[in-house]
């Protein structure tokens, strides 16, 4: 009996190094191993945020621009989708399903429904493989990887998303983003 003991022990104690090594990655080791995880997960946040805006704003408001120099809110979210059909077809490697201009767009409806298929055309670029997020294309004039342009991509959404917020604070509106939920 006491043999069993310490045999059962010993087996503990050899096999905590092996447990240890198959802990979950950090999330730096999970980002080397799938390089796309590391940006998808912040576009699947400010995708959210955009989405969620673009419903909650009254279709009466869509025409609103705190300056005539602006973009009106719906105006900004047709260059959103806009840039998006260009960075996910250069990650893509193909030419661009849009074929108009969607800021021209003034209904609602149409224009939710428009940034919804950029969302979804894009949702392509963010599950492209590894070996080919890391090759190189061509974007305002300089070579940069795919992975690059996906991470301008979520930029540039973040960038007109912080545009998005101030139009939804001057109508006396919560964005999406203050209204809790743990979204980051």
């Amino acid at each position: 009996m006491r043999y069993a003991w310490i045999t059962a022990v010993l087996a503990l104690l050899a096999a905590s190094p092996a447990a240890a090594r198959q802990s979950p990655p950090t999330p730096a080791a999970a980002a080397a191993a799938d390089p796309v995880a590391g940006v998808r997960w912040i576009y699947d946040t400010v995708k959210g945020y955009l989405t969620r805006a673009a419903d909650q704003m009254p279709e009466a408001d869509y025409a609103f621009r705190p300056t005539p120099e602006v973009r009106s809110f719906g105006q900004l979210l047709g260059h959103i989708a806009n840039a998006q059909y260009n960075y996910c077809s250069n990650v893509l490697g193909e030419q661009s399903p849009s074929r108009r201009n969607l800021e021209e767009i003034t209904a609602k409806a149409e224009m939710v429904a428009a940034l919804n298929a950029s969302f979804e055309y894009c949702g392509r670029a963010y599950a492209v493989s590894d070996t080919r997020v890391m090759e190189m294309t061509q974007l305002y004039g300089g070579e940069r990887t795919r992975l690059a342009v996906l991470e301008f991509n979520v930029a540039h959404d973040f960038e007109h998303y912080g545009n998005i917020v101030t139009y939804m604070r001057l109508k006396g509106m919560v964005p999406p983003s203050s209204q809790g939920g743990g979204d980051m």
